[in-house]
């Protein structure tokens, strides 16, 4: 059987399990997977649990039962201010007293106890609770990685004999764990009549085929009983398909505690992260291609660099970029990797390796984009920025460098990627300090030179100079120096460096870069939509005679000096 559960914005989830009595009389094993309300995930989490009644005691299967019901009532019936591992250990410890009083008093249920292992994913955490020789397991990119411990005996004749149990004794020890989830993570419980038979590669192959989680526990057990399983056989499989966002104290928190180190040189091993080839370096970070090997791909990390009275600026600008991605999942912005807290030794940020360049590395090849190209791409800007805009963030250094073409295989036409959100301006989150205000002067809307924090209008101004420059290599205003405070009047049409491109292009372009913002287009979105269908609604272009003085201004000055003359012989002719 099989649970699935997704909402946006929340922990969302699949999970199935498989359980077979095998060659035994009776299934004894019991496993339980709850998801709740949307409000009982918000407070509680969701919870799977699996339980192995210990073999031979004659309540085996009543414990594993009331075990995993009992934690999972308990549990739900406290205070979500308690957490997790609080709210557990209660729940344990009252199932332990009563299940271990019954084993002693009821004759019919004479020494009852069971494993119990339990996942709760919280919000972003995986929390593990543990008791007994059932067993959790992760499959993270592919790696299979045993989360729990058995607690059985090894000496000589007491090998697989458990030292722990729910309800085995009056006092119980629990094992607890908790870790950062991650997208696409997939967990298996499982009881020891499924991991004693099978390998762990053949545990992780089966996982790795990424069946549904239902046919994933149901292939698993029939290969425990497959290899002749003597046990009762039970497998829980749960996949993560989304995580709620990253609450902005969290990862302060997470980033303070990170130190801002001299950044590494191409060859360096950080993390294992291989340093393969330094991209870029600037004033304030150091950018390089990497190759993570624990996950087995190319990344791109950015280090920043120790730079005095700049500590603060640099970790909220890594603040802003990793609670962005984790709030903002579209196929027109970078992403930011998640790297676990344990991992992770020193202050740096992890994107996907996209394949492709940026469009300021285009500009620096011919031919000159097309028009055809260039409005597919400034379409896709649009449609990106007006992403960030819905979400209440403003990009405030949109620009060539910033945005990557990305060339997929089999893929026609690029894609488009926006990246570097360090700078940019989120409702309700502290901004930066007026002298280190964010932009590039060039790309930079007039009002931002009067200390205007940046809002939609002023990202548009800069996605229409992108456009601009696209097209003709130049600025529409000219290149602006830093510090400096330029004087807006009217851009340089579009048409005088690319005469071969529309009127009406020039038109649109002129809009949006108006030095007045009550003059641009109302949002982002317009301007997509006009570049998007501007030919098709595109008047014809009124053609203007340009007056002779522009034409050829020495014949005019000529003609005047030629009729000054005639007029003066006149005159002097008459006295």
């Amino acid at each position: 059987m099989s649970f699935h559960q997704k909402r946006p914005d929340q922990l969302s989830v699949a999970a199935g399990y498989s359980s077979e009595k095998g060659p035994r009389p009776d299934n004894e094993d019991y496993c339980a997977f709850f998801d709740g309300t949307s409000a009982q995930r918000t407070r509680h989490g969701v919870i799977a649990a699996v339980a192995d009644g210990v073999g031979g005691a004659k309540g085996g299967r009543v414990a594993a039962e009331t075990v995993v019901r009992g934690f999972i009532d308990g549990y739900l019936g406290q205070s979500e201010l308690l957490g997790v591992q609080k709210k557990s250990a209660r729940a344990i410890e009252a199932l332990n007293r009563w299940v271990h009083t019954v084993g002693r008093t009821n004759a019919d249920l004479q020494g009852m106890a069971c494993t119990l292992t339990a996942l709760i994913l919280r919000g972003r955490q995986a929390h593990i609770v543990h008791v007994g020789d059932s067993r959790l397991y992760r499959l993270r990119h592919d790696r299979l990685e045993l989360l729990t411990r058995d607690h059985t005996f090894n000496e000589w004749g007491m090998q697989g004999v458990l030292r722990r149990a729910v309800g085995a004794s009056d006092d119980i020890q629990i094992d607890y764990l908790a870790e950062p989830a991650q997208l696409h993570d997939r967990y298996l419980l499982c009881t020891d009549g499924v991991h004693g038979l099978l390998s762990e590669r053949a545990i992780r192959d089966e996982l790795a085929r990424r069946a549904s989680p239902d046919e994933t526990a149901r292939a698993l057990t029939a290969a425990a009983l497959a290899a002749r399983s003597a046990d009762n056989a039970t497998a829980l499989v749960l996949d993560v398909l989304n995580l709620p966002p990253a609450n902005q104290p969290d990862v302060e928190l997470a980033i303070a505690a990170q130190p801002i180190l001299p950044p590494p040189a191409t060859g360096s091993v950080v993390d294992g992260f291989d340093l393969e080839a330094q991209l870029s370096d600037g004033r304030y970070s150091r950018v390089f291609r990497a190759y993570d090997t624990v996950a087995k791909r190319s990344v791109i990390i950015k280090f920043p660099k120790p730079i005095q009275d700049a500590d603060a600026v640099l970790r909220q600008a890594f603040v802003r970029e990793t609670w962005i991605a984790a709030r903002v999942r579209s196929p027109w912005i970078g992403e930011v990797i998640d790297i676990p807290p344990e991992r992770q030794t020193r202050l740096y940020s992890v994107m996907p390796f996209y394949v492709g360049d940026t469009l300021e590395a285009r500009l620096q090849h011919s031919p000159q984009i097309s028009l055809s190209e260039g409005l597919m791409l400034a379409t896709k800007l649009a449609r990106a920025v007006a992403t960030l805009h819905r979400a209440g963030i403003v990009h405030r250094d949109i620009k060539p460098d910033n945005v990557i073409l990305e060339q997929e295989e089999n893929q026609a036409q690029p894609g488009l990627r926006l990246i570097d959100l360090g700078v940019a301006r989120v409702s309700g989150m502290d901004d930066f300090a007026l002298e280190h205000a964010p932009g590039t002067p060039s790309y930079m809307a007039p009002e931002l030179f009067t200390g205007a924090p940046g809002d939609e209008l002023s990202d548009q101004f800069a996605v229409a100079v992108t456009i601009y420059r696209m097209f003709s290599r130049a600025y529409p205003y000219g290149e602006i120096e830093p510090f400096s405070r330029p004087r807006f009047s009217k851009p340089t049409p579009l048409t005088s460096h690319r005469p071969d491109l529309p009127a009406w292009l020039d038109r649109v372009l002129a809009r949006a870069l108006a030095a007045s913002p009550r003059e641009r287009f109302g949002d982002v979105l317009e301007l997509g939509f006009e570049l998007e269908h501007g030919s098709a609604r595109a008047l014809p272009t009124a053609f203007h005679r340009k007056p002779l003085y522009e034409r050829n201004p020495v014949l005019v000055w000529q003609m005047i000096a030629i009729v000054l003359a005639v007029l003066l012989f006149l005159s002097l002719g008459f006295r």
